[in-house]
C-alpha cells in the first residue's frame, strides 16, 4: 500500500537547487536508506517531508490517512514529568480512546433506553476493535520494552526526563517515535549516541516493524541490517536501488559501468561520424556527409555519467619495522578501585590491522596511550618492536596546529625542504584542493580536518598508524576511501572504532571490551558476531535445560576438595592447525556463497535462491561451532 509520494519536488537556497524535480514513493514495509554526500540536501528533504520546511515546487502527499512521524532533534519535556510518563505520552491518543472506552462501558451498563443502548453497543464494539488492533491493554509493557532496549534501567523510569544527558534525551525522543508507530517514520541518524548493544537492539526492532521508513545514516552496518531499499541523492537527483546498502553499492557500480560503456560507445560513434563528415564534406561524397550531419543532429547525446566518490586517500611507502610490532602480556590498568582491563595479552604482527571496540569509558583510548608510552600500566608488560615509528591520530585531531594554514600544518616536521607542489599533490590525494590548502585549520569542517590529520601522519613516515575513531567526521565515501587506503598500507595499523562496517572491512584481529572484560578475536567484526551468537545460543540452551529441572542440568565437577573444576571437552580432540584449516575453508565458502547471492543468475531461479541461502546459513552455523571448538583446543591441547 502506498503511504507517501513525492512528485517533482525541488528545493534550493540562493538560486542553487539542492535537489531538483525529484519523485519517489514509499510503501508499507519499505525501510529506505537515504544516502548522499554531506551537503547534498538529505536533511532538507526530510524537513520538507515532515512539513518543517516548504519545497520551492512539487507536491508531497500522505496517502490513505497515513500518519507521519519524525525523530525530533531538540528535546523539550514538561517539568516534573518522569522518563516513563514522557515515553508513554506517545500513546496520548490511544489513552484518550481508553478513557472514552471506559466511559462508554459505564454508560452502556447503566443504559435502559433500547435505541441509546444500541448506539452505545456499536460504539463500544468500535472502540474495542481499535484498542485490540493497537494492543492497547499492554501499553506499560511496550514502554518498558522499548526503554530497556534503548539502554535505560528500571531505576531511570521514575527520574525527571529533564535530568538526563543530551544523548539520553535523544534516546527518549527515539523511544517516543518508536512507541507512537506512525505509518511513515523519518529517521535522521537514529543510531547516534547509541552503543553497539543498543544499536543491535534497534536494528532488530526496526526490522520487525511494518511501517514505512526513510532513514538517513552514516552507519553502513546499520543500513545493511535494517534497509531493504536505498535512495541515493546525487547531483540534485534521486536514484532508487532495491536491497540493502551492500546491494546498493554493487548495483550502483554496475549501473555506472554500464552507463560509462554506453557513453564511450556513443562518443566513439560520434567521433567517427564527425571524422567522416570532415573528410567528405565536398566532392562526390558531400551528399552522404550532409545526410550524416542531419542524422547526428537527431542523436540524443548521453551525458558523461558520474558517481559519488570519496577522496583518493593513499598512504606513502614506509620503512619496514620488526616482525612483531607490539607484544603485550598480562596488561592491567586501574584507577583506584575502577579496573579498566586486566589480564590482557596480545601480539600485533607487522602488516596486520588491529581493531579495538567497546562502549565509551571502557579504556580503549587508555590502551592506545599505554602502547604509545604516554601512560603507564598498573601492571603487565608492553614490548615495542624494532624500528617502530608510530603516528597517532587522536579523536580531537590535536596533531594539527589550528592557527596554521592547512599546508603549513601538514608540512613534514623533519623535511623543511619539502616542495609546495609535493604538498599540494599530497593534500589533493586526501581531497583537499585549491584555496582550502591556504585556509587556517580552525576554519575547516570536521571531515576536512580529519583528512588533513591523516595526511600529516603519512607525510611524517609513520610505519604504524594508531587511529582513535578516524571515521567520526567522515562521510560514507570518505570512509570507503580510508578503508581502501588502510588495506593497501604497507605498515601496521591499530584502530579504535565504533564503526562496525569499517572494522569488518579493515580489521585482521579485534580486541573487544564488553562489561568489564576484554576478548581477543582472530578475525573481523563478522567473526565476533558469529562467536557472540553461538555463545548466546549455548547460554539460552543451557538456561532452558536448567529451567526444565535439576535432573537435566549437568552435574558440576568441582575436582574434589573445593578445587575449581577443570574444563571438560565438549568436542572431540583435534589439532589446532586442522581446525584453523577448516575455519579458513568455511570462511572462503561463506565469501563464495555471499558473492553468488549477488549474481542475477541465482535470482532467476527460486530453487537456487532457497538452496544457496540454506547452504549459507548452514555454513555460518558450522563456522561458529568451529570457532568454539578451536577455542577449546587452544586451551586444552597439550
Amino acid at each position: 500500500m502506498l503511504l507517501l509520494s513525492c512528485t517533482n519536488v525541488s528545493r534550493g537556497y540562493d538560486a542553487t537547487p539542492l535537489f531538483d524535480d525529484v519523485s519517489f514513493e514509499i510503501h508499507v514495509g519499505e525501510r529506505v536508506g537515504f544516502v548522499g554526500p554531506n551537503g547534498a540536501g538529505k536533511t532538507t528533504l526530510l524537513k520538507c517531508l515532515a512539513g518543517i520546511d516548504e519545497p520551492d515546487s512539487g507536491k508531497i502527499t500522505l496517502h490513505a490517512g497515513a500518519r507521519l512521524g519524525t525523530l525530533v532533534q531538540v528535546a523539550e519535556f514538561p517539568p516534573g514529568r518522569t522518563l516513563f510518563d514522557e515515553a508513554k505520552s506517545a500513546f496520548d491518543e490511544l489513552i484518550a480512546t481508553q478513557v472514552e472506552f471506559e466511559r462508554v462501558a459505564e454508560e452502556l451498563a447503566a443504559c435502559t433506553d433500547e435505541a441509546r443502548h444500541k448506539q452505545l453497543a456499536q460504539k463500544f464494539d468500535r472502540l474495542t476493535e481499535i484498542l485490540r488492533h493497537h494492543d492497547a491493554f499492554e501499553l506499560d509493557h511496550k514502554v518498558e520494552n522499548v526503554l530497556s532496549g534503548l539502554g535505560f534501567k528500571a531505576a531511570d523510569f521514575t527520574r525527571d526526563a529533564n535530568t538526563f544527558s543530551g544523548g539520553q534525551q535523544r534516546r527518549l525522543l527515539l523511544a517516543k517515535l518508536l512507541l507512537s508507530a506512525p505509518d511513515v517514520m523519518l529517521l535522521d541518524e537514529p543510531s547516534n549516541h547509541l552503543d553497539i548493544d543498543t544499536t543491535r537492539w534497534l536494528e532488530n526492532y526496526l526490522c520487525q516493524q511494518p511501517e514505512g521508513m526513510l532513514i538517513v545514516s552514516h552507519d553502513r552496518y546499520f543500513l545493511d541490517k535494517v534497509t531493504n531499499k536505498t535512495f541515493e541523492l546525487h547531483q540534485r537527483k534521486i536514484t532508487s536501488y532495491p536491497g540493502s546498502f551492500h546491494q546498493y553499492v554493487r548495483l550502483r557500480d554496475e549501473r555506472y559501468e554500464r552507463q560509462m560503456k554506453e557513453y564511450e560507445a556513443q562518443k566513439e560513434y560520434i567521433e567517427k561520424q564527425e571524422e567522416y563528415i570532415r573528410r567528405a564534406h565536398y566532392g562526390q561524397l558531400a551528399k552522404q556527409a550532409q545526410s550524416r550531419v542531419k542524422a547526428l543532429d537527431k542523436v540524443e547525446r548521453i551525458e558523461q555519467p558520474t558517481k559519488v566518490a570519496g577522496p583518493n586517500i593513499r598512504f606513502s611507502e614506509v620503512a619496514r619495522s620488526g616482525d612483531n610490532v607490539f607484544h603485550v602480556e598480562d596488561l592491567e590498568k586501574r584507577y583506584g578501585d575502577k579496573v579498566l582491563f586486566t589480564g590482557l595479552s596480545f601480539d600485533v604482527p607487522r602488516g596486520k590491522r588491529l581493531g579495538i571496540m567497546g562502549p565509551n569509558g571502557c579504556g580503549k583510548t587508555t590502551l592506545l596511550k599505554i602502547l604509545l608510552g604516554e601512560e603507564e600500566p598498573t601492571s603487565g608488560e608492553v614490548q615495542r618492536g624494532h624500528l617502530v615509528f608510530p603516528g597517532y591520530l587522536d579523536q580531537h585531531l590535536a596533531l594539527l596546529d589550528p592557527e596554521k594554514t592547512v599546508m603549513r600544518a601538514v608540512w613534514p616536521d623533519a623535511d623543511p625542504e619539502h616542495t609546495e607542489q609535493k604538498m599540494r599533490d599530497l593534500l589533493g590525494g586526501f581531497g583537499l584542493q585549491g584555496e582550502i590548502v591556504e585556509q587556517q585549520v580552525k576554519f575547516l569542517s570536521g571531515g576536512e580536518r580529519s583528512r588533513a590529520a591523516l595526511a600529516k601522519l603519512t607525510v611524517n613516515g609513520a610505519n604504524i598508524l594508531i587511529l582513535d575513531e578516524p571515521t567520526n567526521h567522515l562521510d560514507i565515501w570518505a570512509c570507503d576511501s580510508l578503508e581502501e587506503a588502510l588495506k593497501a598500507y604497507e605498515g601496521t595499523a591499530i584502530v579504535v572504532s565504533h564503526d562496525r562496517y569499517f572494522l569488518n572491512r579493515v580489521a585482521d584481529l579485534l580486541i573487544v571490551f564488553n562489561n568489564g572484560t576484554t576478548e581477543v578475536v582472530y578475525g573481523n567484526y563478522d567473526t565476533y558476531e558469529l562467536l557472540r551468537k553461538a555463545r548466546d545460543e549455548a547460554a539460552a540452551e543451557k538456561a532452558e535445560k536448567t529451567k526444565k529441572g535439576p535432573e537435566l542440568a549437568p552435574a558440576r565437577d568441582t575436582g574434589g576438595a573445593g578445587k575449581p573444576a577443570k574444563r571438560k571437552r565438549q568436542y572431540p580432540y583435534r589439532k589446532v592447525a586442522d581446525l584453523e584449516a577448516d575455519i579458513a575453508a568455511a570462511e572462503k565458502k561463506i565469501t563464495d556463497l555471499e558473492a553468488a547471492m549477488l549474481t542475477p543468475d541465482v535470482y532467476k531461479d527460486a530453487t537456487r535462491v532457497r538452496d544457496t541461502m540454506k547452504d549459507l546459513e548452514t555454513t555460518k552455523n558450522a563456522l561458529a561451532r568451529l570457532y568454539l571448538h578451536w577455542e577449546e583446543a587452544v586451551e586444552l591441547n597439550g
